[in-house]
């Protein structure tokens, strides 16, 4: 099956419709649900047949969406854990929030507060409120959607282990890796750990079990396949063992990892950069591996479709009859009319069901 999903940023919402994305947005579920809601209707009038869903890159889908989700805690996973290791959230009115960088670069392991004591952290309990007050609400068609879940599907998301570790110890962790293995080695397992307990916590509160969980490792493309099969495929597997069938993504060029990926115990399905070599992926995973793969921003951006529409073809024809999913986010600066053509010239193929 061929398929097509997307999603709208933050940055396209505050030019459309000037919403704020400012510290109430993420902290008062009733103002992040009225602006959710006003987002997605925006995106059902802006862009009919798209079925655009308006979300963290990728992450959430419009398939699982209904008007009356109340989005709790939504902000980056790497960024929570950050703010519970005591990094400040910084919002911006205009784009997605970050952190202050690097609030692991001078701790050493064993400083590191056990991973089911974060539960205790005044963040979290905060969100176990929202979450607990919607449940109990008088409305009865809102139901919240916890910290890590973007949608109802009951997919987790977080970011990789080697992802997560670059945001909280710096860029220094890839040479770290190489000099301090041990020590980048313990870093790495208690974040998978941090995780696998506030995405199970998180989940047992909101009554929301987990079907799998999407492992964004954004940084891994920027090491070889060795450091991958040593640091992350391990702690990875482990994730998956404990929280569900995996959706690794991997945004950059990512072809010389691909048969490390392939080690990943429960890897369920690939999420790739247009980049990455999709026949190369199948020689490696077989056409029964679910994938998807977003096209690049430069042919996004084009006047014309016809870099997106060539890259499409050739995705297609390395694709050997795969289960596919095309999926882009849309950023200032892309033109929508390249997505469209995309979806008209995917709307042709025999298989082809919209997302």
């Amino acid at each position: 099956m061929i398929s097509l999903s997307g999603t709208v940023s933050k940055a396209w919402m505050h030019r459309a419709l000037g919403v704020a994305f400012d510290y109430d947005y993420y902290f008062d579920s009733d103002r992040r649900h009225a602006i959710d809601r006003q987002c997605n209707e925006y995106a059902a009038r802006a862009f009919p047949g798209l079925r655009l869903f308006y979300s963290e890159s990728n992450l959430g889908r419009q398939r699982y969406w209904d008007p009356g989700q109340v989005q709790i805690g939504g902000i980056q996973p790497n960024m929570i854990l950050g703010m519970l290791l005591g990094a400040q959230f910084l919002p911006a009115d205009d784009r997605d929030a970050d952190i202050t960088p690097a609030c692991l670069a001078d701790r050493e392991p064993a400083e590191l507060p056990a991973p089911e004591s974060l539960l205790g952290h005044d963040l979290v309990r905060q969100f176990d409120e929202q979450i607990v007050r919607i449940q109990g609400s008088r409305e009865p068609s809102l139901r919240p959607i916890p910290p890590f879940f973007w949608d109802a599907s009951g997919r987790a998301a977080i970011h990789g282990v080697l992802t997560s570790a670059q945001k909280l110890c710096g860029e220094s962790v890839f040479l770290d890796m190489m000099t301090q293995p041990s020590r980048c080695r313990q870093i790495m397992a208690w974040i998978a750990e941090a995780y696998i307990v506030l995405c199970r916590h998180l989940a047992q509160v909101a009554n929301r079990p987990m079907t799998d969980v999407h492992v964004g490792e954004c940084s891994c493309c920027m090491v070889g396949p060795a450091l991958v099969e040593e640091f992350v495929v391990p702690l990875t597997s482990e994730m998956g063992r404990k929280l569900g069938p995996v959706r690794l993504h991997s945004c950059g060029p990512s072809t010389h990892l691909l048969e490390a990926f392939c080690r990943i115990e429960n890897l369920g399905s690939l999420d790739l950069g247009g980049t990455t070599s999709l026949s190369k992926a199948r020689q490696v995973f077989g056409s029964h591996m679910p994938i998807s793969i977003a096209p690049l921003p430069a042919d996004m951006s084009c006047e014309t479709a016809a870099p997106i529409l060539e890259w499409a073809q050739k995705t297609l024809a390395d694709n050997a009859g795969g289960d596919l999913e095309f999926v882009y986010h849309l950023e200032p600066g892309y033109n929508p009319d390249t997505i469209h053509a995309l979806a008209d010239f995917l709307g042709r193929q025999r298989d082809f069901e919209q997302s």
